[in-house]
């Protein structure tokens, strides 16, 4: 190699590690991550995607980046382009995250509305990141606290995410106690079992409440196969990885699938500013119509 060529290769590098890393390398994985899942990748995310990806280089036995670029981008790497997508995505939730969307939801939307709710009238929520499960937990210990019959009711919740992994993980509705801490003592007690085991002691979510959740893997940038309205969606910390125009694509398909006045929750530092949306508290949207 000439020492012009070796000078261009290292000037490349964009991450010293076990693997040659290099901006070539990231604009391929950048481009199928967005192409996949509507997730922009700057550059400077250039080290946490080096290292999540070089653990699937050493799980799948491949030498260096060039192979994994052409493996995720081949007919034959569809299941790998799935983990390749699982492993860049954040997954930081907790239970009762920002909790004024729980206290609204209980207050603005659920307690206007259990009179029809107890006569028979349909509630449907969807938690559309739903990680490891906290959030659609969380949204259906708050439904438990005005309805505590709600198994009995027509209430539901739908809870997808991208990750197959962590979906399963939310099905199995099983927490450690430092995961649970947040949650009420009272809602707690009576909706979760405690368990011991060798790693001290867990939390199990109850029948009667994981009956309320339907899970299921979905990808939000692809067809959604839901048929009815949403009384409330959460959809936070999601779109701040999207492009502007990936991210108002977004705001409308939702839009489309809220019920009139229903809520649209989002994250601390995302905004709607969509026709057909108004403002109905810190980081809620009220979908207008009747």
């Amino acid at each position: 190699m000439s020492s012009a060529t070796s000078l261009r290769s290292r000037e490349s590098k964009l991450v010293e590690g076990e693997y040659a890393f290099t901006s070539e390398h990231f604009r391929r994985i950048a481009m199928l991550t967005r192409e996949a899942s509507g997730i922009h990748l700057a550059e400077a995310k250039a080290t946490l995607v080096y290292s999540r990806l070089a653990k699937r280089l050493r799980t799948l036995g491949l030498k260096d980046f060039q192979q994994y670029c052409d493996l995720v981008a081949s007919k034959e790497g569809a299941e790998e382009r799935g983990a390749m997508l699982a492993a860049l995505t954040t997954n930081v939730t907790r239970f009762f995250r920002e909790p004024h969307h729980f206290d609204h939801l209980r207050d603005q939307l659920l307690r206007p509305i259990e009179r029809m709710v107890r006569d028979g009238g349909r509630l449907r929520l969807w938690s559309s990141a739903c990680s490891t499960g906290e959030e659609p937990y969380s949204m259906a210990l708050t439904i438990l606290s005005v309805f505590p019959d709600a198994a009995k009711l027509d209430v539901r919740i739908l809870a997808t995410d991208i990750d197959p992994n962590v979906v399963q993980t939310a099905k199995a509705g099983v927490y450690s106690e430092e995961a649970v801490s947040p949650i009420p003592s009272a809602l707690r007690d009576r909706w979760m079992a405690a368990e011991r085991g060798e790693r001290g002691n867990r939390w199990r979510v109850r029948d009667d409440v994981r009956s309320l959740i339907t899970f299921n893997q979905l990808n939000l940038i692809a067809d959604w196969p839901m048929q009815g309205k949403f009384d409330a969606i959460f959809c936070r910390n999601v779109v701040i990885y999207f492009e502007e125009a990936t991210q108002n694509a977004m705001w409308i398909r939702f839009g489309q699938v809220l019920a009139p006045n229903g809520r649209l929750y989002v994250g601390h530092s995302e905004r709607v500013d969509m026709p057909g949306f108004v403002s109905d508290g810190l980081t809620v949207y009220r979908r207008e119509g009747k």
